[in-house]
């Protein structure tokens, strides 16, 4: 097993990239941005996933299997998201459905 040798800086300058995407997030949340709340959200919130996955997870220094293996999970959350919004935009919202007879 082939091992890497990652140095503690990277890991204290990823650690303060996160406190700093926490803080930013905090802020997106008191500003009012309109529509653009949950884009700015998910923009912050996927950084944060990206900084995790490609250093606490060692992603970054693995072979292309795994590479591969972590686009296909990416692919599978993009499909469950479809049918999750797709379930949700063909709801009708008329109140006589909610109805218990």
């Amino acid at each position: 097993m082939n091992t890497t040798h990652v140095p503690k800086k990277l890991y204290f300058g990823v650690w303060v990239a996160l406190l700093i995407l926490l803080f930013a997030t905090w802020a997106a949340a008191e500003l009012n941005l309109g529509v653009f709340n949950n884009v700015v959200a998910l923009g912050i919130a996927f950084a944060k996933m990206a900084l995790v996955l490609l250093f606490f997870m060692h992603v970054k220094y693995e072979k292309r299997l795994t590479w591969v293996f972590v686009a296909a999970g990416f692919i599978w959350l993009v499909i469950m998201f479809g049918y999750i919004l797709g379930d949700y935009l063909t709801r009708s919202t008329s109140p006589n459905l909610l109805k218990v007879y």
